[in-house]
Order: C-alpha cells, then sequence, then structure tokens
C-alpha cells in the first residue's frame, strides 16, 4: 500500500474513532461505522493481491473509488462520518460478490479489524436497505452486478 493510501486510511481510522467516541456514541450505526477504515484497507490489501481474479479487482476499485470521491450520494462532509454508511455497504457487497467465486480466507487474511469479516459482510448487507435506503440500495447492487 502506497504513502497516500495509508495516510488516508490513518486520517478516516482517526476521525471515526472521534466521532465514535463523542457524537457517534448514540447512533445505532456507530459499530458499522467504525468498520469504515479497516474496510477501505481491506478492499486495498485485496487490490493488490495476487490471488484475487482481475474480475474481482473491478468491483473492488469502484468501492475504493466510491470511498475516495467527493462526489458521494451520503456525504461525509454534510453528515460526518454517518456518511461513510453508504460506503460501506457499497464495499460488503462487493466483498459478498466475491465470496462465490474467491477463497474466503483471502479476505480474511487481509482483514485488520475484529471480528470476523465473513460475519461482518452478512450483517452489513442485511442492514443495508436500512442504513442507505432501499432505492440507493437497489441502485448500488445493480451497479455492482454489471460489473
Amino acid at each position: 500500500m502506497d504513502m497516500e493510501t495509508e495516510d488516508f486510511y490513518k486520517n478516516l481510522r482517526k476521525k471515526v474513532q472521534d466521532w465514535a467516541a463523542h457524537e457517534g456514541k448514540n447512533s445505532r450505526w456507530v459499530e458499522y461505522v467504525l468498520l469504515a477504515p479497516d474496510l477501505f484497507y481491506l478492499l486495498c490489501k485485496l487490490m493488490f493481491d495476487s490471488r484475487v481474479p482481475s474480475g474481482h479487482k473491478a468491483k473492488l476499485g469502484l468501492a475504493l473509488a466510491y470511498y475516495v470521491s467527493p462526489v458521494d450520494v451520503i456525504p461525509e462532509f454534510l453528515l460526518g462520518p454517518l456518511g461513510y454508511l453508504d460506503d460501506i455497504a457499497v464495499s460488503a457487497y462487493a466483498l459478498n460478490l466475491m465470496l462465490n467465486t474467491l477463497d474466503p480466507n483471502i479476505i480474511k487474511e487481509n482483514w485488520p479489524g475484529e471480528g470476523d469479516i465473513l460475519e461482518w459482510v452478512k450483517k452489513i448487507v442485511a442492514q443495508a436497505d436500512q442504513m442507505v435506503g432501499s432505492g440507493l440500495w437497489n441502485r448500488i447492487k445493480q451497479n455492482l452486478e454489471s460489473k
């Protein structure tokens, strides 16, 4: 991972942890928002893992681009870290699509966070409708499935 990506990860982690310790502590989504930096890191690691096929890397690339894009459906600059809920949903869905054809251990080996990433993916995908709204969630799924 290059220095710019590492800096983005560290800055995101600090921002999310600060938010969770203060204004986010009463949010029903705090446990999900805390995953945002680790999901970003995981996507980056998988992009450079030679065991991940190029078709999956295209989906990972879209999810990563969504993280760093200033144009967002749920903008972080307005909502703070709650704005990462759509990024989290996009990441989880991209990972979920990969699980059918990729050894899950590759994903587990690259996961820097706490808990079982496969369980987190299932949990996020199950909650995504509520996290981002069903209309947006359906568009996200369609876009990722078509890539």
